[in-house]
């Protein structure tokens, strides 16, 4: 059966920094285009960053451009997102997403994982 399973989710300050990793089994990572997609509260989801099956070509949203780096390992099946600098504007919920074609709009996803929860406050 096919799973994504997010974990590093939490509570941070402002500037501070969390890792997003996400891993998947039943699938073949190495077939997909591998991203992040986040969801504030009221809000639509919006894509944060994707990387291509071989990890040769990344993009990212405006709002975290130099901030976040979106990595994989095919090996382990793992998506990872590192975010740096956090601003409270980045609370939201995070979705793993695995697509047939990179993009950075949600429409297009084939498969999700379930979320994790990252809150920026002091």
């Amino acid at each position: 059966q096919e799973q994504l399973v997010e974990s590093g989710g939490g509570l941070v300050q402002p500037g501070g920094s969390l890792r997003l990793s996400c891993t998947v089994s039943g699938l073949r990572l190495d077939h997909y285009c591998g991203a992040w997609f986040r969801q504030a509260l009221g809000k639509e989801r919006e894509g944060v960053a994707f990387i291509s099956s071989s990890g040769s070509r990344t993009m990212y949203a405006d709002p975290v451009k130099g901030r976040f780096t979106i990595s994989r390992d095919n090996a382990k099946n793992t998506v990872t997102l590192q975010m740096n600098s956090l601003k409270p504007e980045d609370t939201a919920a995070y979705y793993c997403a695995l697509q047939t074609s990179c993009t950075l709009n949600h429409y297009f996803a084939d498969y999700w994982g379930r979320g994790t929860q990252v809150t920026v406050s002091s």
